[in-house]
């Protein structure tokens, strides 16, 4: 009886999951044009922000919808002694989220053996130094190509080519750096790492690919921003460096969870176009008090709100479930 009451709850959450990210993400897939346009008029760091809220958004729905209604309701209000038959519509549901999970997670196991080799093979190749102004270690590897890169995602490092040491002056490789630290502090990495975690809305969807392919580019924009900080002659510096690394020729391939200064960066054109123009680009944001305190009490009432409903909502999403097993 335990085991029946276990897998009926495991159905149910699974086919809530697969029921909700596939509403939310196919409403998100439709709605991404106008919020790619939408981006166009913020400031990098805060578009690239928005953006990847907006796609992780199906995700964490889906799994905030099973974690705190499906759950609960089902282990509060569900006797065990109960049984039940699992419908058709429940069990489908349950089998294409087992099989957009599968393939979630061969896609991070895939790209996680992939940076685990690639900084292996660059750690016993390479030595650890303190790069001058970086206050972490750098691995520094004996090679030609260039290569300027942050691998990791929990414990990002930097590795850096002896070629890409040699070819740029001081104060490039230092913009070179802080870019690459701005990505460490921004965690794009890690948000990498989410972007392939998160299932897709039906099996072999490609409508997130404008949306992420806007938050790769925004978010390299915010890290320049951030390298420059709104000095023109910075900009040009930065400028130059990606030039010069874009004429010493092909990078090495890297993983997804790993980002690069400007390997196989398709925007090059207007990364450059960017920082020569620097005197337009907005500062930093200014802290406002006013808008964090509405903030806050609009998440104060919201969290109010929902503790104050929860016996009547989960009661409401155990006849939803009840009606879902049918």
């Amino acid at each position: 009886m335990i085991t029946h009451y276990v897998w009926r709850l495991f159905c149910l959450c699974l086919a809530s999951f697969v029921l909700i990210n596939s509403a939310v993400g196919l409403a998100t897939a439709f709605a991404s044009r106008g919020a790619i346009r939408m981006s166009e008029s913020m400031r990098p760091r805060s578009a690239a922000r928005f953006l990847f809220v907006l796609r992780m958004l199906p995700f964490a729905m889906g799994t905030g919808a099973v974690l705190f209604l499906c759950v609960p309701s089902y282990l509060l209000l569900e006797p065990q002694a109960s049984y039940e038959r699992i419908g058709w519509a429940c069990l489908t549901l349950a089998l294409l989220g087992v099989a957009g999970w599968v393939g979630s997670i061969a896609r991070v196991a895939r790209a996680v053996g992939a940076s685990v080799r690639i900084c292996h093979a660059w750690q016993k190749s390479g030595c650890e130094t303190l790069l001058p102004g970086d206050l972490a270690k750098a691995v520094i590897l004996e090679r030609d190509g260039p290569l300027l890169a942050l691998v990791g995602v929990f414990r990002p490092r930097l590795v850096v080519s002896r070629a890409m040491l040699r070819s740029l002056s001081t104060e490039e490789l230092q913009l070179a750096l802080q870019h690459e630290n701005a990505h460490r502090s921004s965690h794009d990495n890690l948000k990498r790492l989410l972007l392939l975690l998160a299932p897709t809305p039906i099996p072999f969807f490609r409508g997130f690919a404008s949306l992420q392919h806007t938050w790769a580019r925004l978010s390299e924009w915010a890290a320049d921003d951030e390298a420059v900080r709104g000095d023109s002659r910075r900009a040009l510096s930065l400028a130059a460096a990606l030039l010069r690394v874009a004429r010493m020729g092909a990078a090495p391939h890297l993983s997804f969870l790993h980002t690069s200064l400007c390997a196989g960066d398709q925007d090059l054109s207007a990364r450059v176009e960017r920082l020569l123009r620097v005197e337009t680009l907005p500062g930093k944001p200014h802290f406002r008090p006013r808008s964090f305190a509405i903030g806050s009490s609009l998440g104060v009432s919201v969290c109010l709100a929902i503790l104050l409903a929860w016996p009547a909502t989960l009661s409401s999403v155990h006849r939803l479930l009840e009606l879902f097993l049918r």
